[in-house]
């Protein structure tokens, strides 16, 4: 037989049914942050990453914001996941597109500590606070307003490089999405390991269509041995890696928000194929 819930009397006490009277439920603390970084030998790494961290605590204080870094520096990802047992954790990489290590690397790390719920959130790139953030390092780099409509002026968007396709049609989606930031600007994707062309064959072919002032954003989360063979061919200053830029700290948190977000934890996964 089918029960109602029984209705409030007038004047009585209230039904404890009534979603309106019914007691708070207990807070639940929210996931940790798991920031999944790369690691370098670069001292400079570390303190850039750290200080990026800093500004998500900033933005969300209380929030528990972690470090794992996938190889060359402590903490390693798995020590990180093992302080971790009986919790709940969300695995943001601080990697800018779809290469083996959002697809493999984490996922295994993941799968290794089976004490901890995890979700993977999508990485970084593309997406227009990272946009924002290539921009702002960009101006400071010296990219001015004159620039924006200069035939001569161009930018070359110097990236780790990948063998997976996926990885740099990531790249070249954010370097179209850079060039609209820029005005319309010439913006060429290129690569300091693993794929074609290299940073030094980019400057040379847009020198060779007179784009004679041109400008290397740093694809980079930090510094490292890549970013700085990258910077050592840039013509002029080079834009430092994108570190701690207040757009970084929020897309963090919004990749963050965005694997919460999801149905289930595989859906957080999936996101890394739409994002």
């Amino acid at each position: 037989m089918h029960r109602t819930r029984p209705p409030a009397v007038a004047g009585g006490p209230p039904s404890p049914y009534d979603p309106a009277t019914a007691p708070d439920p207990v807070p639940r603390t929210p996931p940790t942050l798991l920031a999944v970084a790369h690691g370098s030998r670069d001292p400079q790494a570390l303190r850039t990453v750290l200080a990026l961290l800093d500004r998500v605590r900033d933005l969300r204080p209380g929030l528990d914001v972690r470090l794992g870094h996938i190889e060359l520096n402590p903490p390693l990802l798995p020590d990180t996941l093992d302080g971790l047992r009986g919790a709940d954790a969300v695995l943001v990489p601080l990697l800018l597109g779809r290469g083996h290590h959002v697809k493999h690397d984490l996922p295994a790390a993941a799968a290794a500590a089976p004490s901890v719920r995890t979700r993977i959130a999508a990485p970084l790139g593309p997406h227009p606070l990272l946009v924002e953030a290539l921009y702002g390092r960009l101006v400071e780099a010296g990219w001015g307003p004159a620039d924006q409509g200069s035939r001569s002026a161009a930018v070359v968007l110097a990236a780790a490089g990948s063998r997976d396709p996926d990885s740099a049609q990531d790249t070249r989606r954010t370097a179209r999405m850079l060039a609209e930031r820029l005005g319309g600007a010439a913006v060429i994707p290129a690569y300091a390991s693993a794929a074609t062309p290299t940073v030094p064959a980019a400057l040379r072919a847009l020198a060779a269509r007179g784009r004679h002032r041109t400008f290397v954003a740093s694809y980079f989360t930090a510094p490292g041995r890549f970013a700085s063979a990258a910077a050592a061919a840039a013509p002029r200053t080079a834009a430092v890696p994108l570190g701690a830029h207040p757009a970084m700290a929020r897309l963090l948190l919004h990749r963050y928000d965005q694997a919460l977000s999801a149905t289930a934890p595989a859906d957080a996964v999936r996101l890394l194929a739409s994002a």
